[in-house]
């Protein structure tokens, strides 16, 4: 989506609509629609280091629409999500026993994927669902999700704003781009390995 939408464009699109387009952008990616607003969120925080908007007004912008957007994800998990991950799962041939292990498992790590996911490519859009079709209590998931936007939102801005000024913008969103990257290899290789030592304590229990 990057691609499709140049900074350029997403730089004309923040001055033109300003903090709407800020809360707009990561509102419809948290929802699952493919709309690049963690880049919306850097532009924001550049054009504030340039007092072309207010930093408090960006902060606020890209805070309440992720929380805003992750709730809608959450309720689409709820009342949709499980039927259809089901319908998937069989088009790609795995049992819904599996699916129903990979709930459980999902479901004892819920609260931390709600809460750090943002900073993780892919699973800031996904956490949202994941945690509506686990059934995570909504008040708890709201406590998470709130404290994580914050912390993303504020982390994202303050980039920009502050080292916006030493370095180019491009450069910026190519850093943010890889260390979400990154953390998704991370959190793969951590989940990967995990299920490795548990197969193998399983194994001797199962023969």
């Amino acid at each position: 989506m990057d691609e499709l939408i140049s900074l350029e464009t997403m730089q004309a699109i923040a001055r033109e609509y300003g903090y709407w387009a800020i809360f707009c952008g990561i509102l419809l990616e948290n929802m699952g629609i493919p709309i690049p607003g963690e880049t919306v969120t850097l532009v924001g925080g550049f054009l504030a280091g340039s007092d072309e908007l207010n930093v408090w007004y960006v902060l606020a912008a890209a805070t309440v629409g992720a929380i805003i957007g992750d709730s809608g994800g959450y309720l689409l998990g709820y009342y949709g999500g499980w039927p259809l991950l089901v319908r998937i799962g069989k088009l790609l041939r795995i049992s819904e026993d599996k699916l129903v292990g990979l709930r459980d498992r999902f479901s004892q790590n819920a609260d931390k994927a709600v809460l750090l996911g943002r900073f993780v490519a892919l699973l800031r859009v996904f956490a949202g669902p994941l945690a509506g079709i686990t059934r995570m209590p909504y008040p708890k998931f709201l406590l998470c999700n709130a404290i994580g936007a914050a912390t993303w939102a504020s982390v994202m801005v303050s980039l920009t704003y502050f080292l916006g000024r030493l370095f180019p913008l491009d450069v910026l969103v190519r850093w943010a781009a890889e260390f979400t990257g990154v953390a998704l290899i991370v959190v793969i290789g951590w989940v990967a390995i995990t299920w490795w030592l548990e197969s193998r304590r399983a194994t001797p229990q199962g023969q």
